[in-house]
């Protein structure tokens, strides 16, 4: 996609656990049907925050879309299938060496309390002095050890790389430096010798949930602590078109749809996660619009598409993303719905596609028979599988005779983001990032 004469491509993935990956897998398979030209293993630039760095690595490797829904969805990768429970799995080393702390903090706790040595210093009551039992709290539930090795195994394949040096294209992938508070590109000049499986496990380190990931002699923690979509990263980069997939919105029960009957009016009633969860989706949000409005200063020769799901979207707000049945569900209501955003957008999509030499395919996204996922009985094996990959090796040739077309004449900036209530997003100044 950096062929001269030719946009170069950009494409940037927030975060959003195992749901986010989902999701971003389901609109991905979407956008690649649709946009004719673009090749999201071949992007200018690729960034990837937390979960959405999990995607990116595997898209700057060479797998499809349509090759991570098999994988990943539909688990049809049987030699080394990926088992959402490589992110669930218990930190028992951390709890092995916070327990192990336990004797000292106690002893040290005991003397604080007994301490009477220093009469001009108060002395510590019973609670005051158990405060440092604070010490012995895991920094994480869960270990996401599993799911790097996981990714090390898959990138250590023939034609695969584990190492951001050896890519073909630009892989930025974006954690949180623990203890300076600060965003570290992993991929970006001094960074690059980290393996890409690590950068991954650091960027989707998320607080309380996984331990810090040690890297060198840095801790770090999820990529989104600081941007929510850092899609600046791929904009310094070069990117003229850049394509964004944000996989979390704040919910909106007084929008929801009819299909939705029966759900929640009152979030306060599904309990704490559920209220955490609206909070942190609405920080996010409010964070990556206000970003998304400065890019329209910064970069004003870039056009910036933004996909992400509608406010009202029960599915993807109660999803069980652990449920076989349901992460086939939401990948394909995110399939679905993106190609609906991209029928109802095409209006305002298509002119910006052409400045970069794209265009919407519109046979497919007309299609009603299309689906991301098959019927039981009719799945990818045999003759389908050897479709698919025909399918596949079409649209690659498509794209390779797009790069002879003649260059854009003019770039300017368009924001597509779409508010929830179908208006265009307005631009605003700004001064914070996304």
């Amino acid at each position: 996609m950096a062929d001269a004469g030719k946009s170069k491509i950009g494409l940037a993935l927030a975060g959003g656990g195992p749901l986010g990956s989902i999701y971003e897998i389901g609109a991905l398979v979407a956008l690649q049907e649709a946009f004719v030209g673009v090749d999201f293993t071949q992007c200018h630039a690729t960034v990837g925050v937390s979960a959405g760095a999990f995607i990116a690595a595997s898209l700057a490797n060479g797998l499809t879309p349509r090759d991570l829904c098999l994988r990943f969805i539909e688990n049809e990768e049987k030699a080394e299938p990926f088992e959402p429970d490589f992110l669930m799995r218990p930190a028992l080393a951390e709890y092995a060496r916070r327990l192990a702390r336990l004797p000292d903090l106690a002893l040290g706790a005991l003397a604080a309390y007994l301490d009477r040595s220093d009469a001009s210093r108060p002395t510590q009551g019973f609670f005051e002095a158990l405060q440092g039992f604070t010490r012995a709290l895991p920094n994480g539930v869960f270990d996401n050890d599993a799911a790097a090795d996981y990714l090390a195994r898959l990138f250590g394949r023939s034609g695969r790389t584990n190492d951001f040096r050896a890519l073909r294209h630009k892989l930025f992938i974006v954690a949180t430096d623990l203890d300076a508070a600060e965003a570290v590109v992993f991929g970006s000049s001094g960074y690059e010798d980290v393996p890409i499986s690590e950068a991954v496990k650091a960027s989707s380190a998320l607080p309380g949930l996984y331990p810090p990931a040690r890297i060198g002699e840095r801790d770090y923690v999820d990529g989104a602590l600081k941007k929510t979509l850092h899609a600046s990263v791929a904009l310094k980069a070069g990117a003229k078109l850049l394509v964004c997939v944000n996989p979390l919105v704040p919910f909106n029960a007084r929008l929801k749809s009819g299909e939705a009957k029966g759900s929640p009016t009152r979030l306060s009633d599904e309990g704490l996660v559920t209220v955490l969860s609206q909070t942190f989706r609405a920080l996010i949000q409010s964070r990556m619009k206000v970003g998304m409005d400065r890019y329209a200063h910064e970069f004003s020769d870039a056009d910036i598409m933004l996909f992400e799901p509608a406010r009202d979207d029960t599915m993807i707000f109660f999803a069980n993303v652990f449920s076989y049945a349901d992460r086939r569900r939401l990948a394909e209501h995110a399939y679905s719905h993106t190609r609906a955003q991209l029928r109802s957008r095409a209006g305002e999509l298509e002119p910006v596609l052409a400045r970069h030499g794209l265009r919407l395919d519109h046979a497919t996204l007309s299609d009603p028979d299309r689906r991301l996922i098959a019927a039981p009985g009719r799945r990818a094996t045999g003759l389908a599988a050897e479709t698919r990959r025909l399918e596949a090796a079409l649209g690659r040739l498509d794209h390779a005779l797009a790069q002879g077309a003649s260059a854009p004449t003019r770039d300017r900036i368009a924001k597509t983001g779409r508010r929830a209530d179908g208006g265009k997003a307005k631009k605003k100044d700004a001064r914070a990032d996304s």
